[in-house]
Protein backbone atom coordinates (compact mmCIF):
# COMPACT_ATOMS: atom_id res chain seq x y z
CA UNK A 1 0.00 0.00 0.00
CA UNK A 2 1.01 3.17 -1.27
CA UNK A 3 1.74 5.96 1.77
CA UNK A 4 -0.70 8.69 2.59
CA UNK A 5 -0.16 12.64 3.49
CA UNK A 6 -2.28 12.64 6.32
CA UNK A 7 -2.25 10.24 9.56
CA UNK A 8 -5.64 8.75 10.82
CA UNK A 9 -4.94 10.93 14.05
CA UNK A 10 -5.11 14.24 11.83
CA UNK A 11 -8.76 13.23 10.69
CA UNK A 12 -9.89 12.20 13.93
CA UNK A 13 -9.18 15.16 15.56
CA UNK A 14 -10.46 17.03 12.71
CA UNK A 15 -13.82 15.55 12.63
CA UNK A 16 -13.37 14.71 16.32
CA UNK A 17 -14.62 11.11 15.66
CA UNK A 18 -14.10 8.48 18.35
CA UNK A 19 -11.42 5.78 17.51
CA UNK A 20 -12.99 2.34 16.82
CA UNK A 21 -12.09 -0.19 14.22
CA UNK A 22 -15.07 0.58 11.79
CA UNK A 23 -13.73 4.38 11.66
CA UNK A 24 -10.27 3.75 11.40
CA UNK A 25 -10.87 1.61 8.63
CA UNK A 26 -13.02 4.33 6.56
CA UNK A 27 -10.40 6.59 7.62
CA UNK A 28 -7.47 4.68 6.48
CA UNK A 29 -9.50 3.97 2.78
CA UNK A 30 -10.30 8.32 2.50
CA UNK A 31 -6.40 8.79 3.09
CA UNK A 32 -5.58 6.48 0.26
CA UNK A 33 -8.27 7.90 -2.08
CA UNK A 34 -7.54 11.36 -0.85
CA UNK A 35 -3.57 11.20 -1.66
CA UNK A 36 -3.61 9.14 -4.76
CA UNK A 37 -6.15 12.21 -6.09
CA UNK A 38 -3.27 14.78 -4.68
CA UNK A 39 -0.72 12.72 -6.50
CA UNK A 40 -3.14 12.99 -9.57
CA UNK A 41 -3.73 16.53 -9.36
CA UNK A 42 0.18 17.13 -9.08
CA UNK A 43 1.46 14.80 -11.47
CA UNK A 44 4.06 13.47 -9.32
CA UNK A 45 4.38 11.79 -6.34
CA UNK A 46 5.35 13.27 -3.03
CA UNK A 47 7.05 10.36 -1.30
CA UNK A 48 10.53 9.41 -0.93
CA UNK A 49 11.52 5.97 -2.37
CA UNK A 50 15.01 4.31 -2.82
CA UNK A 51 15.92 2.32 -5.78
CA UNK A 52 16.39 2.77 -9.49
CA UNK A 53 14.52 3.29 -13.10
CA UNK A 54 15.34 2.71 -16.54
CA UNK A 55 14.96 5.61 -19.04
CA UNK A 56 15.13 5.60 -23.33
CA UNK A 57 18.57 7.35 -23.62
CA UNK A 58 17.82 10.41 -25.92
CA UNK A 59 18.78 9.70 -29.48
CA UNK A 60 15.46 11.40 -30.56
CA UNK A 61 16.78 14.54 -33.09
CA UNK A 62 14.00 16.40 -31.20
CA UNK A 63 15.90 16.68 -28.13
CA UNK A 64 19.31 17.17 -27.02
CA UNK A 65 21.25 14.01 -27.35
CA UNK A 66 23.04 15.13 -23.77
CA UNK A 67 19.32 15.53 -21.80
CA UNK A 68 17.14 13.08 -20.26
CA UNK A 69 13.93 13.93 -18.88
CA UNK A 70 12.61 12.06 -15.72
CA UNK A 71 8.67 13.17 -16.42
CA UNK A 72 6.65 12.75 -13.30
CA UNK A 73 9.82 10.90 -11.19
CA UNK A 74 11.10 13.48 -9.70
CA UNK A 75 14.63 12.89 -8.06
CA UNK A 76 15.93 13.77 -4.80
CA UNK A 77 19.49 12.74 -4.94
CA UNK A 78 21.13 10.34 -7.37
CA UNK A 79 23.65 7.86 -6.18
CA UNK A 80 24.31 6.38 -9.48
CA UNK A 81 24.16 5.87 -12.98
CA UNK A 82 24.73 3.77 -15.92
CA UNK A 83 24.16 3.72 -19.19
CA UNK A 84 24.37 0.91 -21.52
CA UNK A 85 25.57 -1.13 -18.77
CA UNK A 86 28.70 1.35 -18.38
CA UNK A 87 29.18 3.29 -14.91
CA UNK A 88 28.78 6.90 -15.31
CA UNK A 89 30.39 9.20 -12.67
CA UNK A 90 27.93 11.10 -11.07
CA UNK A 91 30.14 14.23 -11.17
CA UNK A 92 29.94 14.34 -14.85
CA UNK A 93 26.25 14.77 -14.62
CA UNK A 94 24.12 18.05 -14.13
CA UNK A 95 21.12 18.01 -12.10
CA UNK A 96 18.17 20.76 -12.83
CA UNK A 97 17.03 22.74 -11.80
CA UNK A 98 19.43 24.78 -9.75
CA UNK A 99 16.96 25.11 -6.96
CA UNK A 100 16.22 21.30 -6.92
CA UNK A 101 15.21 18.86 -5.46
CA UNK A 102 12.81 17.61 -6.82
CA UNK A 103 15.28 17.48 -9.91
CA UNK A 104 13.35 16.74 -13.11
CA UNK A 105 16.13 16.33 -15.88
CA UNK A 106 19.40 14.65 -15.82
CA UNK A 107 22.15 16.19 -18.26
CA UNK A 108 25.67 14.62 -18.84
CA UNK A 109 28.14 17.68 -18.42
CA UNK A 110 29.18 19.25 -21.79
CA UNK A 111 32.64 19.85 -20.00
CA UNK A 112 33.07 15.65 -19.40
CA UNK A 113 33.64 13.07 -21.79
CA UNK A 114 30.53 11.06 -20.41
CA UNK A 115 27.54 10.16 -22.93
CA UNK A 116 24.26 8.63 -23.22
CA UNK A 117 23.87 4.87 -25.11
CA UNK A 118 26.23 2.26 -25.37
CA UNK A 119 23.16 -0.72 -25.25
CA UNK A 120 22.12 -2.24 -28.53
CA UNK A 121 18.92 0.16 -29.20
CA UNK A 122 18.37 3.49 -26.59
CA UNK A 123 15.24 1.66 -24.87
CA UNK A 124 15.76 1.52 -21.17
CA UNK A 125 19.27 2.41 -21.80
CA UNK A 126 20.13 4.22 -19.04
CA UNK A 127 19.51 3.34 -15.04
CA UNK A 128 19.51 6.15 -12.59
CA UNK A 129 19.59 4.84 -8.91
CA UNK A 130 18.91 7.22 -6.11
CA UNK A 131 15.89 8.61 -3.86
CA UNK A 132 12.96 9.66 -5.57
CA UNK A 133 10.20 11.95 -4.73
CA UNK A 134 9.53 15.85 -4.35
CA UNK A 135 11.53 17.05 -1.54
CA UNK A 136 13.25 14.87 1.86
CA UNK A 137 11.72 17.26 4.75
CA UNK A 138 12.42 15.76 7.75
CA UNK A 139 12.18 15.89 11.33
CA UNK A 140 13.41 14.09 14.44
CA UNK A 141 11.10 13.79 16.85
CA UNK A 142 12.29 11.33 19.47
CA UNK A 143 13.84 7.85 19.23
CA UNK A 144 13.23 4.00 20.49
CA UNK A 145 12.37 3.09 23.61
CA UNK A 146 13.47 -0.45 23.29
CA UNK A 147 16.03 -2.70 20.56
CA UNK A 148 14.55 -3.70 17.53
CA UNK A 149 16.38 -7.22 17.38
CA UNK A 150 14.90 -8.53 14.18
CA UNK A 151 14.34 -7.53 10.91
CA UNK A 152 11.47 -9.56 10.44
CA UNK A 153 9.55 -7.95 13.92
CA UNK A 154 6.89 -5.18 12.97
CA UNK A 155 5.84 -3.96 16.94
CA UNK A 156 8.13 -1.18 17.88
CA UNK A 157 8.17 0.94 20.82
CA UNK A 158 8.87 4.94 20.79
CA UNK A 159 9.27 7.22 23.44
CA UNK A 160 6.83 10.23 24.73
CA UNK A 161 7.80 12.91 22.17
CA UNK A 162 7.58 10.02 18.79
CA UNK A 163 4.37 9.11 20.30
CA UNK A 164 2.77 12.61 20.63
CA UNK A 165 4.28 13.55 16.56
CA UNK A 166 3.38 10.28 14.71
CA UNK A 167 0.40 8.73 13.02
CA UNK A 168 -1.11 5.93 11.67
CA UNK A 169 0.21 6.26 7.90
CA UNK A 170 3.07 8.10 8.98
CA UNK A 171 6.54 7.33 6.88
CA UNK A 172 9.69 6.57 9.53
CA UNK A 173 12.81 6.83 9.21
CA UNK A 174 15.29 4.60 11.56
CA UNK A 175 19.05 4.45 10.72
CA UNK A 176 19.40 3.17 7.17
CA UNK A 177 15.29 1.74 7.19
CA UNK A 178 12.49 3.27 6.43
CA UNK A 179 8.86 2.10 7.99
CA UNK A 180 5.08 2.77 7.11
CA UNK A 181 3.28 2.82 9.90
CA UNK A 182 -0.33 0.96 10.27
CA UNK A 183 -1.57 0.54 13.97
CA UNK A 184 -0.62 1.98 16.97
CA UNK A 185 -1.79 0.10 20.09
CA UNK A 186 -1.58 1.69 24.10
CA UNK A 187 1.87 0.51 26.21
CA UNK A 188 2.30 0.84 29.85
CA UNK A 189 4.98 4.14 30.35
CA UNK A 190 5.86 3.06 33.74
CA UNK A 191 3.84 6.01 35.30
CA UNK A 192 0.93 6.10 38.06
CA UNK A 193 -1.05 8.81 38.93
CA UNK A 194 0.35 11.13 41.61
CA UNK A 195 -2.50 12.15 43.26
CA UNK A 196 -6.23 11.49 42.52
CA UNK A 197 -8.22 13.15 39.60
CA UNK A 198 -12.11 14.37 39.97
CA UNK A 199 -14.49 13.73 37.40
CA UNK A 200 -14.86 17.47 36.46
CA UNK A 201 -13.88 18.92 33.07
CA UNK A 202 -11.66 21.60 34.81
CA UNK A 203 -9.32 19.15 36.31
CA UNK A 204 -6.92 19.28 33.97
CA UNK A 205 -3.71 18.43 36.11
CA UNK A 206 -2.28 14.82 36.36
CA UNK A 207 0.64 14.75 38.61
CA UNK A 208 3.18 12.22 37.49
CA UNK A 209 6.53 11.28 39.36
CA UNK A 210 8.38 12.19 36.70
CA UNK A 211 6.98 14.49 33.57
CA UNK A 212 10.27 14.36 31.24
CA UNK A 213 8.98 11.59 29.30
CA UNK A 214 5.81 12.50 28.09
CA UNK A 215 5.36 15.14 25.58
CA UNK A 216 3.23 17.72 24.11
CA UNK A 217 0.26 16.71 22.06
CA UNK A 218 0.80 12.77 23.67
CA UNK A 219 -2.74 11.27 23.90
CA UNK A 220 -2.90 9.30 27.40
CA UNK A 221 -5.80 6.25 28.49
CA UNK A 222 -6.10 6.36 32.27
CA UNK A 223 -9.04 3.84 33.38
CA UNK A 224 -10.98 4.03 30.38
CA UNK A 225 -10.70 7.85 29.72
CA UNK A 226 -8.39 9.37 26.60
CA UNK A 227 -6.56 12.50 27.74
CA UNK A 228 -4.09 14.79 25.60
CA UNK A 229 -1.34 16.63 27.17
CA UNK A 230 -1.61 20.62 26.54
CA UNK A 231 1.47 21.68 28.77
CA UNK A 232 4.29 20.46 31.16
CA UNK A 233 5.16 21.89 33.75
CA UNK A 234 7.41 20.17 36.65
CA UNK A 235 5.58 17.16 37.22
CA UNK A 236 2.61 17.88 36.57
CA UNK A 237 1.07 17.25 32.77
CA UNK A 238 -1.80 19.66 31.76
CA UNK A 239 -4.50 17.51 29.73
CA UNK A 240 -7.66 18.22 27.98
CA UNK A 241 -10.28 15.82 29.39
CA UNK A 242 -12.64 13.14 27.68
CA UNK A 243 -10.66 13.30 24.01
CA UNK A 244 -11.47 11.46 21.47
CA UNK A 245 -15.43 10.61 22.50
CA UNK A 246 -14.29 9.05 25.98
CA UNK A 247 -16.05 9.36 28.97
CA UNK A 248 -15.42 11.74 32.23
CA UNK A 249 -14.16 9.67 34.61
CA UNK A 250 -12.73 10.18 38.05
CA UNK A 251 -9.19 8.34 39.13
CA UNK A 252 -7.26 7.01 42.31
CA UNK A 253 -4.07 7.67 43.28
CA UNK A 254 -1.71 4.79 41.46
CA UNK A 255 -3.52 4.59 38.28
CA UNK A 256 -1.51 3.41 35.53
CA UNK A 257 -0.86 5.62 32.87
CA UNK A 258 -0.71 4.34 29.35
CA UNK A 259 -0.31 6.14 25.57
CA UNK A 260 0.04 5.00 22.76
CA UNK A 261 4.14 4.12 21.93
CA UNK A 262 3.52 0.61 20.43
CA UNK A 263 3.99 1.16 16.71
CA UNK A 264 2.87 -1.44 14.30
CA UNK A 265 4.84 -0.80 11.21
CA UNK A 266 5.66 -2.63 7.52
CA UNK A 267 9.27 -3.34 7.80
CA UNK A 268 11.65 -2.38 4.72
CA UNK A 269 9.40 0.05 3.13
CA UNK A 270 9.74 2.23 -0.25
CA UNK A 271 12.97 0.66 -1.16
CA UNK A 272 14.86 -0.16 1.70
CA UNK A 273 16.00 -2.69 3.58
CA UNK A 274 14.77 -4.12 7.43
CA UNK A 275 17.59 -3.85 10.11
CA UNK A 276 17.91 -4.27 13.45
CA UNK A 277 17.93 -1.01 15.53
CA UNK A 278 19.36 -0.25 18.81
CA UNK A 279 17.66 1.01 22.20
CA UNK A 280 17.56 4.97 21.70
CA UNK A 281 18.09 4.85 17.94
CA UNK A 282 17.01 8.42 17.07
CA UNK A 283 13.28 8.16 14.67
CA UNK A 284 13.25 10.23 11.76
CA UNK A 285 9.50 11.43 10.11
CA UNK A 286 8.86 12.45 6.61
CA UNK A 287 6.97 15.61 6.23
CA UNK A 288 5.03 16.49 3.20
CA UNK A 289 4.46 19.57 1.88
CA UNK A 290 1.81 22.01 4.09
CA UNK A 291 -0.38 22.43 1.21
CA UNK A 292 -0.42 18.91 0.28
CA UNK A 293 -1.21 17.81 4.17
CA UNK A 294 -3.56 19.74 4.23
CA UNK A 295 -5.41 19.62 0.83
CA UNK A 296 -5.36 15.06 1.69
CA UNK A 297 -7.16 16.23 5.59
CA UNK A 298 -9.49 18.28 3.77
CA UNK A 299 -10.24 15.93 0.84
CA UNK A 300 -10.35 13.00 3.00
CA UNK A 301 -13.03 14.49 5.57
CA UNK A 302 -14.95 15.54 2.66
CA UNK A 303 -15.23 12.32 1.52
CA UNK A 304 -16.32 10.58 5.03
CA UNK A 305 -18.85 13.09 5.74
CA UNK A 306 -19.92 12.43 1.41
CA UNK A 307 -20.31 8.87 2.40
CA UNK A 308 -22.39 9.49 5.45
CA UNK A 309 -24.85 11.71 3.47
CA UNK A 310 -25.15 9.24 0.02
CA UNK A 311 -22.87 11.54 -1.88
CA UNK A 312 -25.47 14.39 -1.26
CA UNK A 313 -23.96 16.83 0.98
CA UNK A 314 -24.24 20.36 0.13
CA UNK A 315 -23.32 23.68 1.74
CA UNK A 316 -25.33 27.33 1.99
CA UNK A 317 -23.34 30.15 0.36
CA UNK A 318 -23.37 33.83 1.45
CA UNK A 319 -26.34 34.71 -0.52
CA UNK A 320 -29.21 31.86 0.99
CA UNK A 321 -28.14 29.63 -2.11
CA UNK A 322 -26.37 26.31 -2.19
CA UNK A 323 -23.82 25.42 -3.35
CA UNK A 324 -21.07 21.97 -3.54
CA UNK A 325 -19.43 20.92 -0.55
CA UNK A 326 -16.60 20.90 -2.89
CA UNK A 327 -16.52 24.85 -3.63
CA UNK A 328 -13.90 25.39 -0.66
CA UNK A 329 -12.06 22.30 -1.09
CA UNK A 330 -11.62 23.44 -5.14
CA UNK A 331 -9.27 26.31 -3.86
CA UNK A 332 -7.53 24.44 -1.56
CA UNK A 333 -6.61 21.98 -5.09
CA UNK A 334 -6.07 24.95 -6.34
CA UNK A 335 -3.43 26.52 -4.27
CA UNK A 336 -2.14 22.77 -3.72
CA UNK A 337 -1.69 22.57 -7.87
CA UNK A 338 0.08 26.12 -8.36
CA UNK A 339 2.54 25.66 -5.26
CA UNK A 340 3.62 22.25 -6.15
CA UNK A 341 2.13 20.65 -9.74
CA UNK A 342 4.35 19.48 -12.48
CA UNK A 343 3.39 21.80 -15.30
CA UNK A 344 3.64 21.01 -18.73
CA UNK A 345 6.95 22.05 -20.74
CA UNK A 346 7.31 23.05 -23.95
CA UNK A 347 9.26 21.77 -26.51
CA UNK A 348 10.15 22.89 -29.84
CA UNK A 349 9.48 20.63 -32.90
Amino acid sequence: MEPVYATREDVQRALDVQPSARAARQIDRALQSASRDVDSLCHRRFYPWQGERRFDWPGSQYRPSWRIWLDDHGLISLTSITSGGVPIDPADVVLYPNDGPPYNRVETSLGSNATWGGGDTHQQDVTLTGLWGYTLDERTDGALAGAVASTTATALTVDGPTSAAVGVGSVLRIDDERLHVTGRTMADTGQTLAADLTVHKNATTVTVADASGFAVDETLLIDGERMLITDIAGGTLVVERAVDGSTLAAHTTGATIYAPRTLTAARGALGTTAATHADAAPVHRWQPPGLVHDLTIASAMDRLLQEQAGYARTTKTGNGGKASSAVPLESLRAQTYNAHGRKARHRGV
